[in-house]
């Protein structure tokens, strides 16, 4: 039997991989930095082996899966070539290995991740499937029909996959260290597009997307009377959302999702056109809405002290703005107050001012220090700049973080795709070693 080996393990795209390759009775093994990730912790319940990187782990007779923020210098890739192994990137294995299923990637600028939980949580209740989700969970079932994935824009790596059916959530100017500009990024979903099968689900609200050119029909949904599939009369509450679905001006059905926020209705769409067009029974439908509780990392909200603390991985404006949403719909009486921490230089730099806005309308801002990723470690920019820009803005670092407790009973979203947890953490200490002292 092939031993797969991960170099760069806790990605949240190879953890899910490798826990899918593990449920289908692969043996799997990885290697990773020693700082610790959420997205480490299915492994180690699956008691896959994870080891810090070193050359010494590469072995003949392996099969080596590298991913995407490593280049071929990496010591361990290096390794495995001079061995002669077959080394295969993230993106090109699992292009191959979803051949053998009905393929459904889900892709877009923002909610890809949201999205394709909820379209694996539902389609789970009618057929077997397995599934990648970008927030590291991952699960693979040998006898599945479906197999349902995220498909990444960054590099145009989703240019490896040939998906029988694409989810796309909209197209945004985002990863400005790759992308040149919204063209740029347009046009590598275009590219994308005559890659699939059978149809494509696009959010038709987004003007971008009104542009795709197929080879398969592109079924449309969103909030617009003219969307194949259309949300109306939508009733919101702090628990979540209703709406009536129109099918080509033709009433559905009624559905209820137990999430806020236009975002999560609109994701919600998008899944129920692709299975109505796959042909799951309304009730099905409905009810795995119902009983879908979110994916890591998206408005994930614990309560302490009477204060309600937010992680989500928001980190470009449009992000941050449908998260403050979902905060005044679940929490209309109680403030708001964000602590963000800006995810690479670049992207900063290039959406300084858009960040400025979709801070704005929180009560109270506070901002950390820029998080370098292991794509690009340093930049000029500092997070001053962003501070000046946004109206009674503060400073915060692990060593002011009592700040943050004059604000009583708000609720506290900390976002950020870095490592935004360790403020979080540190405010919970803060708060628990007052509740105890």
């Amino acid at each position: 039997m092939t031993l797969f080996h991960f170099t760069g393990i806790k990605g949240s795209g190879m953890s899910s991989l490798a826990q899918i390759l593990h449920d289908s009775s692969h043996e799997v093994q990885g290697s990773d930095v020693e700082k610790y990730f959420f997205t480490e912790d299915p492994l180690h319940e699956r008691g896959i082996k994870v080891v810090p990187f070193g050359e010494e782990n590469i072995k003949p007779g392996m099969t080596v899966i590298a991913g995407n923020a490593f280049s071929d210098s990496h010591p361990e890739l290096e390794k495995a070539q001079e061995l002669g192994l077959e080394v295969i990137r993230y993106h090109e294995f699992l292009g191959s290995y979803m051949q053998d299923y009905v393929s459904v990637g889900v892709t877009g600028t923002h909610g890809k991740t949201s999205t394709t939980g909820l379209l694996a949580h539902v389609l789970s209740g009618y057929a077997p499937i397995s599934y990648l989700i970008g927030d590291g969970t991952g699960k693979g079932v040998e006898d599945a029909k479906y197999f349902v994935f995220e498909a990444c824009e960054y590099k145009r790596h989703f240019l490896a996959y040939e998906p029988d059916y694409l989810i796309i959530t909209n197209a945004d100017f985002d990863h400005p260290d790759y992308f040149k500009d919204l063209e740029d990024v347009l046009s590598a979903f275009g590219e994308m597009s005559l890659q699939v099968n059978k149809a494509i689900i696009a959010c038709g609200d987004d003007a971008n997307l009104q542009k795709i050119q197929a080879n398969v029909p592109v079924v449309f949904y969103g909030f617009d009377d003219s969307n194949d599939f259309a949300a109306k009369n939508i009733v919101k509450n702090s628990a979540g959302s209703t709406f009536d679905v129109f099918v080509r001006n033709e009433f559905y059905n009624t559905f209820t999702i137990p999430l806020a926020g236009d975002h999560a209705i609109l994701n919600a769409l998008g899944v129920i056109a692709l299975c109505q067009y796959e042909g799951l029974q309304v009730s099905i439908i409905q009810n795995r809405l119902l009983t879908f509780t979110g994916v890591k990392r998206r408005f994930t909200a614990i309560e302490m002290n009477n204060r309600i603390i937010v992680d989500d991985y928001a980190h470009h404006p449009t992000e941050i703005k449908a998260t403050l949403q979902t905060a005044k719909q679940k929490y209309p009486d109680r403030e708001i107050v964000v602590i963000f921490q800006p995810h690479t230089f670049t992207r900063t730099a290039a959406l300084l001012n858009e960040f400025a806005e979709s801070l704005s309308p929180a009560d109270h801002v506070y901002l950390c220090d820029i998080f370098s990723s292991a794509r690009e470690k340093t930049g000029d920019l500092t997070i001053e700049k962003l501070v000046e820009k946004v109206e009674n803005a503060k400073y915060l670092s692990l060593d002011n973080i009592e700040l943050l407790e004059q604000h009583g009973n708000a609720v506290y979203l900390f976002m950020g795709a870095g490592d935004i947890q360790k403020y979080l953490n540190a405010f919970k200490s803060l708060l628990n070693k007052h509740e105890t002292a």
